[in-house]
């Protein structure tokens, strides 16, 4: 029987992403996105944190906690593959996994201190849905973490793809200016599934307490209505 091990959340993400359905596929894609890595009470030290800022990115290992199944699957079938073409699982980043653990590689933007949830950690190029679970934070190291001339493996195989992203509807009045970069170059990167290319089709998504509907013609997407979320 495989041994059992036990991990305790010391944190939980802060995102404007309520739903899975348009969060970046791989985080640092859309950098334009921040979030906030708010501690559980009993890991609200300012004394672990020390020696932070001298890093520009960090490494999040959390919990696919909305991923949660009984059993496992050998192969799996990567979106940017079209959703036909299966591949084992561990030679992808599913979230469909034996035992849910993620990783991301942020940018660290600053330490927000003396309020009620302080210290928080502020990031950007998340991929993490709003309540997530953080297991534990460790810094990049560029020394070693990055590898000069590593293989892409299937992942590079589709090249660079953005869409090109049209505003047939006004935003809300009073949105952020950041909040409107950031939607923007998450829709850039086209949330469909790639098996999914009817024209015709309004998709939905929610971000920042918004219900955001687009469509997608070509290598153009448009968004066709925004209005507060209902849910």
């Amino acid at each position: 029987m495989a041994n059992e091990i036990l991990f305790r959340a010391i944190a939980h993400i802060e995102s404007d992403f309520s739903e899975k359905f348009g969060i970046p596929r791989q985080s640092g894609l859309v950098e334009e996105v921040r979030a906030r890595v708010v501690f559980e009470p009993e890991y609200r030290s300012e004394a672990a944190l020390r020696g932070m800022e001298e890093f520009s990115h960090l490494w999040l290992i959390w919990h696919f906690s909305e991923n949660v199944r009984d059993g496992w699957t050998a192969t799996v079938r990567p979106p940017r593959l079209g959703g036909n073409q299966r591949m084992g699982v561990f030679a992808t980043r599913s979230p469909f996994r034996p035992n849910g653990i993620g990783l991301s590689c942020v940018r660290f933007l600053e330490v927000e201190r003396g309020g009620e949830k302080g210290p928080v950690i502020c990031v950007a190029g998340a991929d993490l849905m709003d309540g997530t679970p953080i297991l534990d934070i460790k810094p990049y190291i560029p020394l070693t973490d990055c590898r000069e001339g590593a293989a892409a493996g299937f992942s590079g195989k589709n090249g660079e793809y953005r869409l090109r992203v049209d505003m047939g509807v006004p935003f809300p009045q009073g949105f952020p200016e950041e909040k409107k970069r950031a939607l923007m170059g998450v829709l850039a990167e086209d949330p469909r599934p790639a098996y999914q290319d009817d024209p015709d089709r309004i998709y939905g998504m929610a971000f920042a307490g918004y219900e955001v509907k687009f469509r997608v013609r070509g290598k153009t997407l448009e968004i066709v209505k925004m209005e507060v979320a209902r849910w």
